[in-house]
């Protein structure tokens, strides 16, 4: 799986603060996150903190070592941490990523380089609906001028990817669970499983394994201290979990899923996603997605991840 940590190595301090790595537990991941200017790169570094990646954007591409090398003296070293490197660095360092990305994988890290590209209609609309500067406007260049300029500066960057994600036909949800798909899922040897909540009247997931509807349960929505909370949050969580017909319903999804996921295992494919829907797609089927998903980590499922996608 792109992004996933490799199982190579640790670190060890010297006296004069240097660090050199050792062999032994995971290495910690490193996501260098690049790519054009409107492309989404924010969007991913918000979601990647939400993944709980220690994040830094704009980050001069020279200090890429340095930074890691600062983290690693923390007996504390974060084991994923995403590194925001694009336009707005020098032109001319842009082209030496290679070698700092080199640098990194040299103290023992995995380094992983993920480009968001989109076409320049998509990125012209998009700039014209925030009415944002691009990054390349000081150099008296017009908003296409400086997308094409961007394209060949960043071309070496984006050759060299590991992953690279196409945002033209994707809005903010879709990226999110995109990158959660990629990132925090583990596309290896063990299945890894999204719990996902909907809203049915903005249509079913295209790509969900197993829907369940959870519009036969009561609604929170109709108790007026209740409407404004989502199916995160403890009063909505106290008044379903006090519902009889809704432990009939967990129970069953659960002795369902709990029979037939172990079963899937053998499958070419790496990740099954279960989705919730209710009306709203605020209360029950979050509420759901979220108590499944804790059931699932307690039967011992490693690779496991929530996306609400009326929320998020």
């Amino acid at each position: 799986m792109s992004g996933g940590p490799a199982d190579t190595s640790s670190h060890s301090q010297h006296d004069d603060g240097s660090v050199e790595p050792q062999t032994a537990g995971p290495a910690a991941t490193v996501v260098i996150v690049s790519g054009l200017s409107g492309s989404g790169k924010s969007v991913a570094l918000k979601t990647f903190e939400d993944l709980d990646y220690y994040c830094v954007d704009n980050l001069p591409v020279e200090l890429l070592p340095s930074f890691v090398r600062s983290l690693m003296r923390d007996d504390a070293l974060p084991q994923k941490i995403a590194v925001g490197i694009d336009v707005r660095n020098r032109h001319s360092d842009l082209s030496k990523l290679a070698q700092w990305r080199a640098a990194v994988t040299e103290l023992g890290l995995h380094a992983t380089l993920l480009f968001f590209d989109a076409s320049d209609d998509v990125l012209l609309r998009r700039y014209a609906d925030t009415r944002r500067k691009h990054p390349l406007a000081h150099f008296g260049l017009s908003l296409p001028e400086s997308i094409s300029r961007e394209r060949e500066i960043t071309a070496p960057l984006r050759s060299e990817a590991d992953v690279i994600i196409d945002t033209t036909a994707l809005n903010v949800h879709q990226l999110r669970r995109r990158i959660i798909a990629e990132f925090a899922l583990n596309n290896g040897s063990s299945l890894s499983l999204l719990f996902e909540s909907f809203a049915y009247k903005r249509g079913v997931p295209a790509d969900a394994d197993f829907v369940f509807d959870a519009r036969v349960l009561p609604n929170p929505h109709w108790n007026p201290l209740l409407r404004p909370l989502s199916g995160r949050e403890g009063g909505v969580r106290d008044y379903l979990d006090a519902q009889p017909e809704v432990s009939e319903y967990v129970g069953q999804v659960n002795a369902f899923l709990d029979t037939w996921l172990p079963r899937l295992r053998g499958e070419t494919r790496s990740y099954v996603t279960i989705a919730f829907g209710c009306t709203g797609g605020k209360h029950r089927s979050v509420y759901l997605a979220e108590r499944l998903a804790a059931h699932a980590r307690e039967q011992g499922w490693e690779e496991v991840a929530t996306f609400h996608r009326e929320l998020d």
